[in-house]
């Protein structure tokens, strides 16, 4: 895959994201601040800016993103995005192509880096309950092709984020909602799963 093919992927995942700003604040206007909308909206447009204007590599060119996203003002969504793609350019490699194996390793570290931050597990109702299934797909896939890589991704994205409906919140303002927050999924689970689905193309 070249630099402008992932480029797509990035902006069609950021596209995804804004497209359901609707559905992501409303989904935290039940036990949250109803602004994870907004500031994913905030975040999907600097990471796709960057990525339209980056210079140099794909390493370059997730870097961008990832000091895009940290210069902007917002909920606890920017430094956990942030984290995440600061994780992604630090095994990126600095030319105009990666493969399946480097895609792999990039978003194991990626994973790597966010967990050793937030410390959510699959479970606690978190943007990890879809982050952690796709990531553990993408490190499963043995095919050759970054399609079917982000295929499987997507689906085990959202199908975690589903799962997310299932949990009690662990973290973050829902956490004093205890039992109250099963039924709903969550909002950071749901962004992340629009996300994949976007580099999928779906």
């Amino acid at each position: 895959m070249t630099k402008t093919e992932f480029a797509i992927r990035l902006k069609q995942g950021c596209a995804r994201v804004m497209a359901a700003e609707g559905e992501l604040t409303e989904i935290d206007s039940h036990f949250g601040d109803a602004d994870h909308g907004l500031t994913m909206t905030k975040i999907a447009k600097a990471i796709a800016q960057a990525v339209d204007q980056a210079e140099g590599g794909i390493q370059a060119m997730l870097d961008d993103a990832a000091m895009a996203v940290m210069s902007l003002n917002g909920g606890s969504a920017v430094p956990l995005w942030n984290t995440w793609l600061d994780g992604l350019q630090m095994d990126a490699p600095a030319g105009g192509e990666i493969d399946t194996v480097q895609l792999q390793a990039i978003f194991a570290k990626a994973l790597e880096e966010l967990s050793d931050m937030s410390g959510a597990k699959v479970g606690d109702k978190t943007m990890m309950d879809a982050l952690i299934p796709a990531s553990r797909a993408i490190a499963a896939y043995t095919g050759g092709d970054e399609e079917g890589l982000f295929a499987a991704a997507a689906q085990a994205a959202a199908e975690g984020a589903e799962a997310s409906k299932g949990f009690v919140s662990k973290f973050g303002r829902a956490k004093s909602y205890g039992a109250k927050t099963i039924g709903t999924p969550d909002a950071g689970a749901m962004s992340m799963s629009y996300f994949f689905q976007g580099l999928a193309g779906a």
